[in-house]
């Protein structure tokens, strides 16, 4: 029998939540923000989707519900300490860019801005789903434009190579870490 453990339900969420936390950006008119969430994920190929949990009580979700767009930031290490920032102040009590000196630059397909120092961008207009925002705070949207740091990506691939800048991912209590180096697996006749 495998060796285990139990993981108290109220927990076991932190056995999947390792996709690359994410810092989820938005505009409505001059009004600018951006919070950091750790539930985020590709949904389909073509034309891209990806879904990203948003609480009801953010300023957020209520510039993306008034703008219909928004976009998806993804920060590695140097970028952490902004991430916690973000992601455990309110827009509605500060302004997060002023505060803690994020710069950013707008997108081209969305206004949302786009964080500078990060590894990759996808600017995305919501699709309607009513009924999953209301009653799981998950929204999903249709990726419009997509950018990556070349020293990251390139030709349609992470580049994880060892000392290189890597995407973080949250486990809370202010616990992050870095994806680790990449491995393969040949291809085994049959």
């Amino acid at each position: 029998m495998t060796n285990r453990v139990p993981v108290p339900l109220a927990k076991a969420y932190r056995l999947m939540n390792h996709g690359p936390t994410v810092l989820v950006s938005s505009r409505h008119g001059d009004a600018v923000n951006v919070m950091a969430a750790a539930w985020s994920m590709p949904l389909d190929f073509d034309p891209p989707k990806v879904a990203v949990v948003i609480d009801k009580n953010t300023l957020t979700r209520s510039m993306i519900e008034a703008s219909g767009e928004f976009a998806l930031n993804i920060p590695s290490r140097e970028l952490a300490r902004l991430t916690l920032q973000v992601g455990s102040t309110s827009g509605r009590e500060v302004d997060k860019f002023a505060a803690f000196n994020a710069g950013a630059w707008t997108g081209e397909q969305v206004g949302a801005p786009l964080l500078d120092g990060c590894l990759a961008w996808l600017e995305c207009r919501v699709l309607p789903e009513p009924h999953i925002q209301n009653t799981y705070d998950l929204f999903l949207g249709e990726v419009v434009a997509a950018w990556a740091d070349p020293a990251v990506f390139a030709d349609g691939h992470w580049n994880m190579a060892a000392g290189g800048k890597k995407s973080i991912h949250y486990v809370a209590g202010g616990h992050f870490f870095e994806t680790g180096e990449a491995f393969e697996v040949p291809d085994s006749p049959r």
